[in-house]
């Protein structure tokens, strides 16, 4: 898809506008199908355990297939692949839309995965290439800050759009997917694509199938149980593929993702804060909505408007925490953020109660949990695409939300395992209060992760890319981000 507009003349805004639709639709449709499964359970006659595979397989796909999809946009120009992401995307949820029974419904669930991937990374690549160097952390804030939008907006419209039908949830991507596609590919920059030889395609191979098992095991692990043996093999799968795909790494020329990433304090931190806080993430909202619906006997729409406070919070807070990491530096303000978000679930501990009591009992800890999100997520973000060069942006954010990913499917599984199967009423509130005070455990972890972040002076010069000069990074207009 040749581009005319040159990237000097783009308006960074306007990009990351445009980029952002489809982050937003994106993170919008992990959230919106939960609220959707049992209507579709009563459509097609089917049970959720069938319908599962809806969330796993897509959680599966999309997690696995980041990081090739990071290399090939890298490779072979970024706008080609948001823009081929996008329209496979768009394509996927008006098949989703037309489902007629569960397996045809999974399959297009995977197209819309495929999509997801290929439009998450290269999105963000786009926004960095546009942006000036001394503004880009702020955008990468702010592109972080969508998806929790989308996690605001998700169950509300979510709760809406299955009183409609619950084939709205999926159509309601169609008309703005193609706005976004008409839009970009009018506006869009073409940033120069690192080209070269064709990426380690053993090692890709090894990656997908490594990442994809992985994140198998862990979101069957409660199902079919941690000890049987689809879990371990699983696991052990995993454990082959990933060690094949570390030494191919090692040995090719142009590897999925340069060892010399994994080199770099700050980006190995700002992954690791990612997976580590997602696991807290993913308990916390989860957790909230089985309460909420569960326990206090609330409906999918009024759940969905109880959880919406928190992340509606987390947009502005990624903007104001620019001026506080310019006063006290990234780290501390990571660290200020798993301490708010485990403040959250810590209040819901000592303050819900089995009688509903939103004010009181659920209010307070999703205002802090989303002050949490926000001072956490965009920072440790901005921190890690801070040390890639222009010739890696899609691969590297790739591997930072290949580790979100990661984090949400052991937060769930640790949630359930957390629960278990409580027989009273009180025995409900101890399983909840026990699985709120690990989570917040788990978010304080995160903070002290990324505390240990260090400022854009003491981090060193951004990674060289193997056969990529100082010179050639300039002229591709790369230079740090700092956080």
């Amino acid at each position: 898809m040749p581009s005319t507009t040159p990237l000097r003349e783009t308006n960074p805004r306007l990009v990351l506008a445009i980029v952002s639709i489809g982050v937003l639709l994106s993170s919008l449709d992990l959230f919106i199908v939960n609220v959707a499964m049992p209507a579709m359970a009563d459509d097609f006659g089917a049970g959720l355990t069938e319908l599962s595979w809806v969330l796993n397989l897509y959680a599966i796909v999309f997690a696995a297939l980041l990081v090739p999809a990071g290399r090939l946009g890298d490779r072979g120009g970024n706008r080609a692949t948001f823009l081929t992401g996008l329209a496979i995307f768009v394509i996927g949820s008006a098949l989703c839309s037309a489902a007629w029974n569960v397996e045809s419904l999974i399959a297009f669930r995977v197209l819309q995965a495929v999509g997801c991937a290929l439009l998450t990374p290269s999105s963000l690549a786009l926004v960095l290439a546009a942006t000036p160097p001394q503004r880009r952390a702020g955008a990468v804030r702010l592109w972080v800050a969508f998806g929790g939008l989308g996690a605001a907006l998700g169950p509300v419209l979510g709760g809406l759009l299955v009183e409609i039908d619950w084939r709205w949830v999926f159509l309601v991507n169609v008309p703005i997917g193609l706005a976004a596609f008409a839009i970009g590919v009018r506006k869009l920059p073409c940033p120069p694509a690192a080209g070269g030889p064709l990426p380690d395609l053993l090692g890709a191979g090894a990656l997908i199938g490594a990442v994809g098992s992985l994140i198998l095991a862990v979101v069957q692990g409660p199902d079919w149980g941690w000890t049987s043996t689809g879990v371990l093999a699983a696991f052990g799968i995993a454990i082959v593929l990933g060690v094949i795909f570390a030494v191919s790494s090692a040995r090719h020329h142009s590897p999925i993702v340069d060892p010399a990433l994994l080199r770099v304090p700050n980006f190995v931190l700002a992954g690791a804060n990612s997976l580590v806080f997602q696991i807290a993430f993913a308990g916390m909202l989860l957790s909230v909505a089985l309460w909420a619906q569960n326990v206090w006997g609330w409906s999918a729409l009024q759940t969905g408007l109880a959880i919406a406070p928190g992340p509606l919070v987390v947009p502005f807070v990624a903007i104001a925490a620019g001026k506080l990491i310019a006063r006290i530096g990234a780290g501390p303000v990571i660290a200020a953020g798993g301490l708010a978000f485990g403040g959250g679930l810590l209040w819901w501990a000592r303050a819900a109660e089995l009688s509903p009591d939103y004010v009181g009992g659920l209010l307070g800890g999703m205002l802090l949990t989303g002050l949490g999100v926000g001072l956490t997520l965009p920072t440790a973000f901005a921190v890690g695409a801070g040390t890639l060069p222009p010739q890696r942006f899609a691969t590297g954010s790739g591997v930072l939300s290949m580790a979100r990913q990661l984090g949400l499917a052991l937060g769930v599984a640790l949630l359930v395992a957390l629960l278990g199967t409580p027989d009273t009423p009180a025995a409900t509130l101890d399983a909840f209060q026990r699985a709120w005070y690990v989570t917040a455990a788990v978010a304080v972890l995160a903070g002290l992760i990324g505390f240990a972040v260090r400022t854009p002076a003491q981090a060193g010069p951004p990674i060289e890319s193997p056969g990529h000069t100082p010179e050639a990074t300039e002229r591709s207009g790369g230079a740090a981000v700092s956080a």
